[in-house]
């Protein structure tokens, strides 16, 4: 039981007093671990990051192979919207691997079912993938064209960035946001080192510096405004204007927050942030998320508060992803051990295990942002929350 002493290890890294990402990168170095899997609020994300295997999801994916077993790798056309995408890690501590693993890995499911391996992505922990809102695209870090790539499913068009961007860029934590159309990519990472983060236009074939340390949350249609947002130590909300109208960027809005919040994407009116506030202290105790607040993106002023009801935030940590609707924002939920009784392992110390996390249930439901009511839409097998990927902008946690 050394993965959960090591996740324990991590969950009570969740106070807003201390520095919950740089303890994430000190645990990956100690093998992968489900450090990311079962803390709410472990660092920035999307999303889309972490060692995730056998994800599921209604209807039940069906492996393409010619009989042994095996899941084919990504055609080059003709393949339709995705409904998620997932890594897989090949030595569980408990429970099988799934059919055809290939460690570190990334695998796409399309709405049909169908299962996929990307083969030209990078593998291993800090390898980031993102999903347009359609479900029609993708973006990850290209290993033959040593940058990130954007390639249209149906047609299996492909772009790859203007810039190489070395796999030392790309930090212990690397995040990855793509707009709606496939024409800016958002690339920030942490730790913050001196390598530069940045915005891609795929388009123009240019790019511009952003900070490193945040997580982009948000890109509007012109790509001209990024929203990046930072949990740790503090959390933390920057809106960068006039990107690519200016030598510099004109329209530098940041603030840091008095409260702990898990933040979604920008909302659809790319003038909101919405986020769940984060209670848990470093004892585990409250197991509890607090209301959901709608925050000024500019400013971080509250302009409203609502009480949350159909998530299991006893029992689980949440995190909210990207908008289903004006309406709706997608929040998944991972079992917390801690909450839910488990005993922690006696010796604080005992050694790292060389096996990957157990496979658990995450659930993804639908979150009213106006009534704070939620519904389940799917189930998902996974290790951790930042593995698996979802169409559309992500949040962090």
């Amino acid at each position: 039981m050394t993965w959960l002493r090591q996740v324990l290890d991590d969950i009570a890294e969740d106070s807003p007093r201390v520095d919950l990402a740089e303890r994430t990168i000190r645990i990956h170095e100690r093998r992968r671990r489900t450090v990311t899997a079962l803390v709410a609020a472990v660092t920035v994300t999307v999303i889309v990051l972490g060692a995730t295997a056998g994800v599921r999801l209604l209807p039940t994916e069906r492996q393409d192979s010619s009989g042994t077993g095996g899941v084919a790798d990504l055609p080059d056309r003709g393949v339709g919207p995705l409904s998620h995408a997932y890594k897989t890690f090949c030595n569980p501590s408990e429970g099988a691997a799934p059919p055809d693993c290939r460690d570190g890995a990334w695998r796409v499911v399309t709405r049909a079912g169908r299962t996929y391996h990307v083969p030209d992505a990078l593998t291993g922990f800090s390898s980031p993938l993102a999903i347009s809102q359609d479900g029609r695209r993708i973006a990850y870090y290209a290993v033959k064209e040593s940058t990130f790539k954007v390639r249209e499913l149906d047609s299996g068009d492909e772009l790859a960035a203007p810039v190489k961007i070395p796999t030392a860029w790309l930090g212990s934590i690397s995040h990855l946001l793509m707009s709606d159309d496939g024409r800016f990519l958002a690339f920030t990472k942490r730790p913050p080192l001196k390598d530069p983060a940045m915005l891609i236009d795929m388009r123009e074939r240019m790019t511009r510096p952003l900070p490193n340390g945040g997580n982009p949350i948000g890109i509007s249609k012109d790509g001209d405004t990024v929203m990046l947002a930072e949990y740790s130590p503090k959390s933390r909300l920057q809106m960068m204007s006039h990107l690519w109208t200016t030598s510099t960027a004109g329209n530098q809005a940041a603030v840091t927050l008095p409260r702990a919040y898990k933040f979604g994407a920008l909302a659809p009116d790319g003038e909101t942030v919405v986020g769940l506030e984060n209670r848990m202290t470093s004892n585990f105790k409250p197991c509890l998320t607090g209301a959901l607040a709608h925050l000024d993106a500019r400013t971080g002023k509250v302009r409203r508060k609502v009480t949350v009801s159909g998530l299991p935030t006893k029992t689980h940590n949440v995190s909210l992803r990207a908008w289903l609707n004006p309406r709706e924002i997608t929040v998944i939920a991972i079992p917390n051990p801690v909450c839910m009784g488990k005993l922690l392992p006696a010796a604080d110390d005992a050694p790292a295990t060389t096996t990957d996390p157990p496979y658990v249930t995450v659930t993804a439901y639908a979150l009213n942002v106006e009534t704070g009511k939620a519904r389940r839409i799917g189930g998902y097998t996974a290790q951790d929350f930042f593995g698996l990927v979802l169409p559309g902008h992500e949040g962090t946690l």
